[in-house]
């Protein structure tokens, strides 16, 4: 059997539909509500999945939710009862802002202060954009 008819055979063999899938996930917000507090557990493991400073999500949820916050150690606390959901709808949000590219889609970019302009570089096709100025 030659190169040609071993290729044939394998699509052949292939599904007709291939599961697609997306790269790149939001980890979801672990958390649980206690009296008139929202507590958060996994914003640092979330900071580090997207590779941004656990400071500027926590500043950028504090800012969309309206609400005050303080981050012990990665412990974040909200002083107010926050559904999961809304939190990772703002989540979702931040990551749309300050994590994808554009241009290409793809999560693999870091963002660079220069002269008080934060921009937002793409590792993949090299694009770079301002984004909002600092939270």
């Amino acid at each position: 059997m030659n190169y040609e008819e071993m290729l044939n055979k394998a699509i052949e063999g292939m599904p007709d539909v291939v599961q697609e899938r997306e790269r790149f996930e939001i980890p979801e917000i672990k958390g649980h509500i206690e009296g008139n507090k929202t507590i958060l557990t996994n914003l640092k493991q979330i900071s580090d999945h997207l590779h941004r400073p656990l400071e500027h999500i926590f500043r950028f949820l504090l800012k969309e939710l309206a609400t005050p916050g303080v981050s012990n150690f990665g412990k974040i606390t909200f002083g107010a009862k926050i559904p999961s959901e809304k939190i990772n709808d703002k989540l979702k949000k931040y990551v749309e802002e300050f994590v994808i590219c554009k241009k290409c889609g793809k999560p693999e970019t870091k963002l660079e202060d220069e002269n008080g302009v934060v921009y937002l570089t793409c590792q993949g096709c090299g694009e770079k954009y301002p984004v909002k100025t600092r939270i």
